[in-house]
């Protein structure tokens, strides 16, 4: 993790998981895969409501798999400055 990532993340983590996982996850991917699987490759066997509780599922799945990830970076990190 460069020292300029370190800092920024330094400042999403100040906001909080639920914050990042609502904007990364949900907002930037589940919202997305949701247009796009639903619209424009349509499932025939889920409704447009059981589309959305999926990828919404599956973007705060993303969201806190990714926050981990960006923790581990960080502390590893941590401890080289």
């Amino acid at each position: 993790m460069q020292t300029r990532e370190f800092d920024h993340w330094a400042k999403v983590r100040e906001r909080g998981m639920l914050r990042y996982v609502l904007r990364s996850g949900v907002v930037y991917y589940g919202l997305p895969m949701f247009v796009i699987m639903t619209y424009l490759i349509p499932h025939p066997r889920l409704t447009t409501g059981q589309s959305a509780w999926f990828w919404l599922m599956v973007g705060a799945g993303f969201g806190v798999a990714m926050w981990w990830v960006q923790e581990h970076r960080f502390r590893r990190a941590g401890r080289r400055y």
